[in-house]
């Protein structure tokens, strides 16, 4: 059914991460193991000291030796814990070095991209363009400031401010009279209007 529906989708658990985990499962049931086996320890020690008061010295030292026996087995099984410890961070640590390094080559793969689309002479080219237009607005800059006078750069001040706050002078309108229409084109004038027809056509209409 599962096919019905498209591929199945690929785990993200790497083989790396199931040795970690089998490696952390046995490293808790050896300190499961420790923790078992101290408590009967304590058991034991105390039933030794009992059989001490009881007379029973020969039961005491059997069970005192069983004891250390087991003691060892508690160091030996605190070496292997440390063992697997050091195996999950030498796997972890791994993989954030298999991270990093796999991030260089991605990083790597670009910068050669980046280095195939401009190259060493295309950079100074825009360099040089860059620098050489730098020059010239310097250029422009010094020739226009040698040209205008203080009086000159105050002038474009005053302009500029006003512009700025709308402060723009309309043309002062004329104080003389408009000049008279020639008596030829008030003739003409008088030509071109449309004539009204007599009060008999209208009436005859």
């Amino acid at each position: 059914m599962g096919n019905l529906f498209g591929k199945k989708k690929q785990s993200r658990v790497t083989e790396q991460d199931k040795a970690i985990l089998q490696l952390k499962q046995q490293r808790d049931k050896l300190r499961q193991y420790q923790k078992r086996i101290n408590l009967q320890l304590e058991k034991e020690r105390l039933l030794a000291k009992q059989l001490l008061k009881n007379g029973k010295k020969e039961k005491a030292l059997l069970l005192l030796k069983k004891k250390r026996y087991q003691d060892q087995l508690l160091d030996k099984t605190e070496n292997q814990i440390g063992n697997l410890e050091r195996m999950v961070q030498d796997l972890e640590f791994a993989q954030i070095e298999a991270k990093v390094i796999q991030g260089l080559k991605v990083g790597n793969e670009c910068l050669k991209k980046m280095h195939e689309v401009m190259s060493i002479e295309e950079v100074e080219r825009i360099m040089d363009e860059t620098q050489d237009a730098i020059e010239y607005q310097r250029q422009i800059d010094e020739m226009l400031a040698g040209s205008l006078s203080q009086e000159d750069e105050d002038a474009v001040l005053a302009e500029l401010e006003a512009i700025t706050q709308g402060d723009v002078e309309l043309p002062d309108v004329p104080a003389d009279e408009l000049p008279e229409v020639p008596e030829a084109t008030e003739k003409k004038a008088e030509r071109d209007r449309p004539r009204k027809k007599p009060e008999r056509e209208m009436l005859a209409a």
